[in-house]
């Protein structure tokens, strides 16, 4: 097999050593779902994509180091990074297709990239004990979305309070948990914990943000929003809501490049 080319990329960046490394594998035709699992699993980041050309645009499947995922945003944001910077410059554009997420565009957007994507819808329930044990702090409400709970709370210092029981997390269901309040300097902050899929603290998650801007935006009565994910690592967002579609954009920087020997 020839060398696999393998670009890891900062996305949803502030900064050198800030945002979300991705992975982004460029292959011309799916290897075995097995082989990819172990790539990702080998890279140990929070998601690798493999991308496929077909014609003028790509197939796209992301990976955690122990699972397939049907969505993820930095990942995305990363591939479209070295789609329109290192192997299409020419281009403004790409559409990624997928398996269960439909089509799903970026676009440049000034120095940034801007994620067009579905939509999640909420609806209020009731916390799980185990949640409530694994983060030790009550939270004002609970939602849960396509995936993933979401839990409210007062400010941005309890957000950033939070030392989550990851092992005893775990055990809970769903992808994972988002954590949000409104923010000091930004309409809101958030964290994303998954250890479920094999990522502990996620430093900054596009696909939540497909959830927290309907849920903020009928809080504070606006479509567009500043957004900041209090990671160790950190992360910024522009958030808009468009229908049944949010748009979500950042910037995005290369770390390395390399070749996978197989």
């Amino acid at each position: 097999m020839k060398p696999v080319p393998i670009f890891q990329v900062d996305a949803f960046t502030c900064g050198p050593f800030t945002g979300n490394p991705a992975a982004v594998c460029v292959i011309h035709g799916w290897l075995t779902d097995d082989l990819m699992q172990k790539i990702a699993m080998e890279n140990n980041l929070a998601e690798t994509a493999f991308i496929v050309p077909v014609d003028s645009d790509y197939l796209i499947r992301w990976f955690t180091p122990v699972t397939e995922v049907d969505l993820c945003g930095h990942a995305t944001l990363a591939s479209s990074y070295v789609v329109m910077n290192i192997l299409q410059p020419e281009k403004h554009d790409v559409i990624f297709h997928t398996g269960k997420m439909g089509d799903l565009t970026v676009r440049k957007k000034g120095d940034m990239l801007e994620l067009d994507f579905p939509t999640d819808t909420l609806k209020k329930c009731d916390l799980p004990d185990l949640i409530i044990e694994s983060l030790n702090t009550q939270p004002l409400e609970c939602f849960m979305g396509r995936s993933d709970y979401l839990l409210l709370y007062r400010n941005e210092a309890e957000i950033t309070g939070l030392k989550p029981d990851f092992r005893k997390l775990a055990m809970a269901d769903g992808r994972g948990v988002i954590v949000t309040a409104q923010g000091s300097d930004v309409d809101f902050v958030s964290r994303f914990f998954a250890p479920q899929a094999g990522i502990d603290e996620d430093p900054v998650t596009g696909s939540a943000h497909t959830t927290l801007t309907p849920f903020w935006s009928a809080r504070l009565g606006k479509t567009t929003m500043k957004a900041r994910q209090l990671s160790a690592r950190r992360g910024y967002l522009e958030c808009a809501l468009n229908g049944d579609r949010t748009l979500i954009a950042g910037r995005a920087g290369l770390f390395l490049k390399g070749e996978i020997f197989i």
